[in-house]
């Protein structure tokens, strides 16, 4: 069920539906922004839009999945929607994103590239905290 954000941008989004399609246009589309091509390993993709007046995404997959990023042996967890406004290396206001820290699982709010020198993605909580990590664990496994 799509959320009234989604609704909002529907009439001047480009969305595509089935999940080898939306797979393919999500890896064009971070690749677009300069992000890693490996930030949403989804399965059961449904719908995938892009407003690009306004930069809001959004992707609906079939069920919630937990991914661990091997290389980082960082667990996230993602909703059966998730949405983020994008632009050059950033994804920000995102929902429906959420990395385990310890016991806590923390809603991941931000997602950029500050340098592409250094290699490094950035992702803030809702928190306040931030952590930085190698591009390089989120190209496509």
């Amino acid at each position: 069920m799509a959320s009234q954000a989604i609704d909002s941008h529907r009439a001047n989004a480009e969305v595509i539906h089935g999940d080898l399609p939306c797979k393919k246009r999500i890896v064009e589309l971070l690749e677009e922004l300069c992000l890693p091509k490996g930030l949403f390993p989804l399965d059961d993709i449904e719908e995938f839009g892009y407003d690009r007046s306004s930069g809001f995404i959004w992707l609906t997959h079939t069920k919630k999945k937990d991914h661990v990023f091997k290389k980082i042996k960082q667990t996230v967890s993602y909703a059966t929607e998730v949405t983020a406004i994008v632009e050059n290396r950033r994804m920000k206001k995102m929902s429906g994103v959420k990395t385990r820290e310890m016991l806590l699982w923390l809603t991941i709010t931000d997602v950029y590239i500050e340098d592409p020198s250094s290699g490094k993605i950035t992702f803030k909580t809702g928190t306040g905290l931030s952590e930085s990590f190698p591009t390089s664990a989120f190209e496509l496994e």
